[in-house]
């Protein structure tokens, strides 16, 4: 029975909670296995048992209370079962050194003093889980332990109280009934050892959260009329200039307004090289400023700032689910009741067919099957590899919604990628100023960049861009008109000045013959031809592309060399995207589609079996993104696109592509070895523990030896998913 809050979310119904967790007011607890499984109070899992754990950066506000609670206990635990440990073992030493100090009847209770408070104090949260999970008819692994544990130590009880109550196949040949003090509280003892590895494993899986965070300055250095003040970060607003020296972090999102550094952006690119920042350009909170110093305008702050919004992408992706945990999902859902059954079955057979005593032999078969059995090394197999792979992800420069992109992108056989802003820089630049006969270069850029000041078009800031690279200042423009579609006119230091296709140049008389093999040149390579003319005369060509991503053509082939087939899909006319795709040696072009069919042609290319992950950057590519198996959003576009995508490139770099796609492939591999794993340790422990060694060799496992392996099992797991932070990209 669940009662449910905020609509599918579920809490435990009445689950014990634990130590008050130093975690945001506000904070929402999420159950690390179960992730749908959500509450505003820090309660235990009513599907697993686990503590409920804050998401976001509420996960890494102070301690962690429920490890300190598991530490203590286990500590008492542990103290408490080594004497009830030695007083059991006495008897099996030749003259039994301990009877001689401590007669069995005393040592039966004075092993019962000690096992009480261990058992039942210590390991009163594995009992109060596991009664929670019967009440909510969601049996799990606490189910088994409190089972387990309760038998030995219930039965220990009855037979140290009232021996003669019990029948003749519980007593050794001295006619001493079995005591299991030692097992009972041992078992609790390395249980809660389990739990603190394991939640310590899960601490350290929340690292990427805690490094990210820590990225972000406690202050930042204000300045203002009375020069600079060192403020809190929550009191920067938009607006605010800040000073950033040497070995500084930058605090918020912004643009540079004054001086100049050399700034790491590794946490944004994932690439180690510092980048020079000049007036002008943008630079991001969290990254490190190397060398130089500025002055910086606030742009984005608090919530709204990058590195905000990848804690709350990693912190989310991290809770969601992956398609391959169904297969956990539906094992589990039998596990535990047939575990149980199988618990009574090795009982019988032992009550039927053991050596004697029978029923301690039963006793000791049904304790170890229900020990060993457990299922959170199966539960934890998925939602550990998630996690710690979407933390390295984020270092690495790529934002993963969720599980199941990440999961999907290990599967991509084919990727569609968008041409302009995703291939090509997205940002037109001139490429070479081309003067004709009389003319100079430096005069054509002059003439060019001084018609095209009174324009708002791509290529005129292309234009101006060049002039100010070369020192070239514009003159002032008259009588400045456009002519959609074909070009702009103007009076430039009384010439008149004709900036646009050869077609305007023609219907003014000009004659552009005399450039026009290499203006079709130019246009064959890709590249948009502005013709320049003066007082009726050609002056000249400049030519203006956009141009492609140095990284494009290394991405390209390292996709390739993984049998990934390329196709580049664009709105531009069939020239330029040839041009483009010669470049980069894509053959598969689709050129000339219109925004909302590119949708159309992701969709086409699944139907004939393709696992498409489409690349985009546009409001006009959310469709496609949104049809393709994985959409991978360009961090410097949209944000419609990055909503839409299943992944985002955060600094807009295509070599970030290639390192999800193998960091896909190392998670999905990981996972699959976690499963793997937790299967095979499930069905050799139970049937070692159950009898099936002992015809043969003798061998009947402990309850102890069980506790240890079940504990060992997940910690085990846990390790294997933290592999994951290391993988080389």
């Amino acid at each position: 029975m669940t009662a449910s809050c905020c609509h599918h979310h579920l809490v435990a119904p009445g689950a014990p909670a634990p130590a008050a967790v130093a975690a945001a007011p506000g904070a929402t607890f999420v159950c690390p296995m179960h992730p749908e499984v959500r509450s505003e109070r820090p309660w235990d899992c009513p599907l697993c048992g686990m503590a409920l754990e804050p998401t976001g950066a509420a996960a890494v506000d102070g301690p962690d209370p429920e490890l300190a609670t598991m530490t203590r206990r286990f500590v008492a635990s542990a103290a408490l079962s080594l004497p009830v440990l030695a007083l059991a073992m006495g008897g099996m030493i030749p003259g039994d050194p301990v009877a001689r100090l401590l007669p069995p009847a005393w040592s039966a209770f004075v092993q019962l003093a000690l096992a009480a408070p261990a058992v039942l104090w210590a390991g009163a949260p594995l009992f109060a889980r596991g009664w929670a999970s019967v009440v909510a008819r969601r049996l799990n692994m606490f189910t088994l332990v409190a089972l387990g544990t309760g038998a030995a130590f219930g039965y220990s009880v009855v037979a140290t109280l009232f021996p003669s109550a019990l029948p003749a196949g519980f007593l050794d040949h001295h006619g001493r009934p079995h005591l299991y003090f030692e097992a009972a509280s041992l078992i609790t003892a390395l249980v809660l050892l389990g739990q603190v590895l394991e939640l310590r494993a899960r601490h350290a899986a929340a690292g990427a959260i805690r490094a990210l965070l820590a990225l972000a300055p406690p202050s930042a250095r204000r300045v203002g009329p009375r020069g600079d003040e060192d403020v809190p970060l929550a009191a920067v607003v938009v607006g605010d200039r800040l000073r950033i020296r040497p070995g500084e972090r930058v605090p918020v999102d912004g643009a540079v307004v004054d001086g100049s550094g050399c700034v790491d952006e590794s946490m944004v690119t994932g690439e180690p090289v510092p980048v020079e920042k000049a007036p002008g350009d943008r630079v991001t909170g969290g990254t490190m400023n190397q060398a130089g110093g500025f002055v910086m305008r606030a742009e984005r702050v608090g919530k709204d700032t990058l590195l905000a919004r990848i804690v709350e992408r990693v912190a989310e992706a991290q809770r969601s689910r992956a398609p391959i945990q169904r297969l956990a999902d539906r094992v589990s859902a039998w596990f535990v009741p047939a575990v149980v059954a199988i618990a009574a079955a090795a009982a019988a057979a032992w009550v039927a067919f053991g050596p004697e005593p029978r029923l301690a032999h039963a006793l000791l078969a049904a304790v170890a099957v229900l020990v060993v059995a457990c299922p959170c090394a199966l539960g934890l197999a998925t939602p550990m590899s998630i996690r710690v792979a979407t933390g390295r992800a984020a270092r690495a420069g790529v934002l993963v919604r969720d599980a199941a992109a990440l999961e999907r992108l290990a599967a991509v056989d084919t990727v569609v990628l968008d041409k302009t802003g995703t291939l090509t820089e997205g940002r037109p630049r001139v490429t070479g100023i081309h003067a004709a006969q009389g003319f100079e270069a430096g005069e054509v850029l002059r003439l060019a960049a001084s018609v095209e000041r009174g324009s708002e078009h791509p290529l005129a800031s292309a234009v101006l861009a060049e002039a100010r690279a070369r020192g070239i200042a514009p003159r002032e423009v008259r009588a400045f008109r456009s002519v959609t579609g074909a070009g702009v006119l103007g009076r430039v230091d009384g010439a008149d000045v004709v900036l646009g296709s050869a077609e305007l140049l023609a219907d003014r008389g000009v004659d552009v013959a005399p450039l026009a093999p290499l203006a079709q040149a130019l246009a064959a390579a890709g590249e948009t031809v502005l013709h320049v003319a003066a007082n009726g005369r050609l002056a000249g060509l400049v030519g203006v592309a956009d141009a492609v991503k140095p990284t494009a053509p290394g991405v390209l082939d390292a996709l390739r060399g993984e049998g990934i087939r390329i196709v580049m899909l664009t709105g531009d006319a069939s020239r330029t995207a040839a041009a483009v795709a010669h470049r980069l040696g894509i053959t598969d072009v689709r050129a000339g589609v219109a925004p909302e069919r590119k949708a159309d042609v992701v969709s086409r290319l699944r139907d004939r079996g393709a696992v498409v992950a489409m690349v985009g950057d546009g409001v006009n590519d959310a469709p496609a993104l949104a049809a393709a198996d994985v959409g991978v959003a360009m961090g410097t576009g949209t944000d419609v696109a990055m909503r839409t995508a299943g992944v985002t490139l955060v600094n807009g770099d295509l070599r970030a592509l290639v390192r999800a796609r193998r960091l896909s492939r190392a998670t999905v591999r990981n996972v699959w070895q976690n499963l793997a794993f937790a299967f095979v340790y499930n069905a050799v422990g139970v049937a070692i523990a159950a009898g099936a060694l002992y015809p043969a060799f003798g061998v009947l496992l402990s309850p102890v030896v069980a506790s240890a392996a079940m504990s060992l099992s997940s910690v085990s797991v846990i390790g294997n998913a933290l592999r994951l932070r290391r993988v080389a990209l």
